[in-house]
């Protein structure tokens, strides 16, 4: 039964180490191996965990430190694949930008995007905490913010700043661009996916939102 519990963890952990090396695609190692398989493990697991309180209610002494360790790891297993897959179906698009009207671009960073990402984008009614700085931000500024919240500068100048960041498990990628205008200056964070992220593009748009406020 302990076994059963561990097959999903196990599977996860194998497949989001094989997709960040390189070994496995997205679609194999996220979209099949853990959002398919290992959910359907996970309800094996938590059906093994009953099992094995089953089990240790005729002979606790035996097999009652097995059963309480089936029971953690199986019920834990499905309860977070649960709260993941409800906090991705709560969640605000992957493409978040404080203009709307005119939604900054990605530059040279289209050639690597190719066209992909999410099919829509949402501004501050969706993502609070994403505003806009009615300033002109110094083009250093815009770098260190961009930073602060975890990306890699891609390329910087008077008028814009440009980074990339790639998430520890899986890899996956997420563009930002900071677009600086006389008296306003614009945020755009993006997946490079249409994968729901669980509201990431939000939380970095924020954070640099919040790095540019801190920096004047």
């Amino acid at each position: 039964m302990l076994a059963f519990s561990l097959a999903a963890p196990l599977l996860v952990l194998a497949a989001a180490l094989g997709t960040r090396s390189g070994g496995l695609s997205l679609e194999t190692g996220y979209d099949l191996l853990t959002m398919r398989v290992g959910w359907w493990l996970a309800i094996a697991g938590a059906l093994a965990a009953l099992a094995a309180v089953v089990l240790a209610l005729r002979d606790f002494r035996r097999s009652g430190l097995l059963a309480v360790a089936t029971v953690l790891v199986g019920g834990g297993t499905l309860a977070g694949y649960i709260w993941h897959n409800g906090r991705m179906a709560a969640a605000p698009p992957e493409d978040i930008s404080t203009d709307l009207a005119e939604i900054p671009g990605f530059g040279d960073l289209n050639d690597e995007r190719r066209g992909r990402g999410p099919r829509a984008t949402a501004g501050v009614e969706a993502c609070p905490g994403a505003l806009p700085m009615m300033a002109q931000i110094a083009p250093g500024s815009a770098a260190w913010a961009l930073q602060e919240a975890g990306f890699t500068i891609r390329g910087a100048g008077v008028a814009r700043a440009d980074g990339s960041r790639e998430s520890f498990w899986f890899g996956f990628d997420h563009d930002a661009v900071i677009r600086i205008r006389p008296g306003r200056t614009d945020i755009r964070v993006a997946a490079r996916d249409d994968r729901p992220h669980g509201g990431d593009a939000c939380r970095m748009a924020s954070r640099i939102s919040e790095a540019l406020r801190t920096s004047r």
